[in-house]
């Protein structure tokens, strides 16, 4: 009998080991290729313009405005209209492309959330600069506007910095000159090591020199915009110590608050227990586990875990999350306003992940400027 007990309980901490390694490699792959996992079904004309078919599924019949990215290159921006066309597809109307794309029956493309390619897609005049960060050579647009308040807006986990544009206009709108950043090991910034993320542990590190060259180029204050992961950045930047009169306000959506808890919740999201998540947690915050799965060494979790922190909070933070999103929990927002009512305000909107702009992208923009008109002082 003991035995069997010592067999069995070495198979099941195999088991455990190796789901525990399988979700750690999955979180932290090195940035793919966009996938293409939608066919156009039709395309259809009318009224001068055009409209695109597409199977009914959860993001094509989410409320907002969304672009679709093409295998063969290309984007067509989509209205908010959804017009029905039977039980198995919806049509959504075309009211942008990149030129000359024409779209065809069986093309396969990719929903997003990112809704502009380029900032003059998004009717902002920027300058392509490039950042020496810590992990190398790193692109970057700026945006100018008043050189004394700047707006630093990071992306998460793998997105781009066109993503962020769509906060880029609520700058412009207040006449920050805006920063739009890459960093290590995303489809922009530099590739180091493995090319693994370490859940913006060392990837703050780049973000923080973006704070440094706003700074040598007479930033007085700054706002950061962080976006998922960008959004666990911006709060490790506003909590080091040399950066407390400096950085004014933090503007967070979708913000990952706890990555244990964010884990859980993507395993469910997978078909998989949410328990089977802890698993992973030694593989990443034990030095001789996420070496063996490529990381550079281990990840601090606790000092990204803001639901256990929120009593070290010391800047404004307007928060923008969606009632649908299975990534972040918006439970863990909803606490962090709670137990930081002095602190922290919370929008909420009918959207999945990062896609509180595309659901409302008025009310998206009105609340961030409102808010930060009150607590950034011009």
């Amino acid at each position: 009998m003991i035995g069997r007990i010592a067999l069995g309980g070495g198979i099941a901490t195999a088991a455990a080991a190796g789901a525990g390694w399988v979700i750690t490699r999955r979180l932290t792959a090195p940035a793919g290729p966009r996938t293409f996992d939608l066919a156009i079904r039709g395309v259809e004309h009318a009224d001068g313009g055009s409209l695109i078919v597409l199977d009914r599924t959860d993001q094509t019949t989410a409320p907002g405005i969304y672009n679709l990215w093409f295998e063969h290159g290309g984007w067509a921006q989509l209205s908010a209209e959804i017009i029905d066309r039977g039980p198995t597809r919806v049509a959504r109307r075309v009211t942008g492309t990149t030129p000359g794309l024409t779209p065809g029956v069986g093309d396969r493309a990719s929903w997003s959330g990112i809704y502009y390619a380029t900032p003059a897609d998004a009717g902002l005049h920027a300058r392509d600069i490039t950042m020496t960060i810590p992990a190398g050579p790193s692109p970057a647009w700026r945006i100018d506007g008043d050189p004394a308040t700047w707006a630093i807006l990071i992306h998460g986990l793998g997105s781009t910095r066109a993503g962020t544009l769509r906060g880029a206009l609520a700058a412009t709108e207040l006449s920050y000159t805006s920063l739009v950043v890459s960093y290590r090991n995303t489809a922009e910034g530099p590739r180091v090591a493995t090319g693994r993320s370490t859940l913006g542990h060392t990837e703050t590190s780049d973000v923080d020199e973006a704070i440094g060259y706003a700074v040598r180029r007479g930033a007085q204050r700054i706002v950061l915009f962080g976006w998922s992961m960008g959004a666990a950045i911006a709060l490790q930047l506003a909590d080091r110590p040399r950066h407390e009169r400096l950085i004014a306000a933090l503007v967070l959506d979708s913000p990952v608050l706890n990555w244990a808890e964010v884990i859980k919740a993507n395993c469910v999201r997978s078909g998989v227990p949410a328990a089977v998540g802890y698993l992973a947690i030694p593989w990443l915050t034990l030095a001789p586990l996420a070496r063996a799965v490529g990381l550079p060494g281990r990840i601090p979790l606790r000092s990204f875990d803001w639901t256990s922190r929120a009593a070290d909070l010391s800047t404004p933070i307007l928060i923008l999350h969606g009632t649908r999103d299975d990534s972040v929990p918006i439970r863990l927002s909803q606490a962090l306003r709670d137990a930081r009512p002095d602190l922290v305000e919370l929008e909420t909107f009918d959207a999945g992940h990062t896609l509180c702009w595309n659901a409302d992208p008025n009310r998206w923009q009105d609340a961030v400027t409102t808010w930060l008109k009150k607590r950034v002082p011009s």
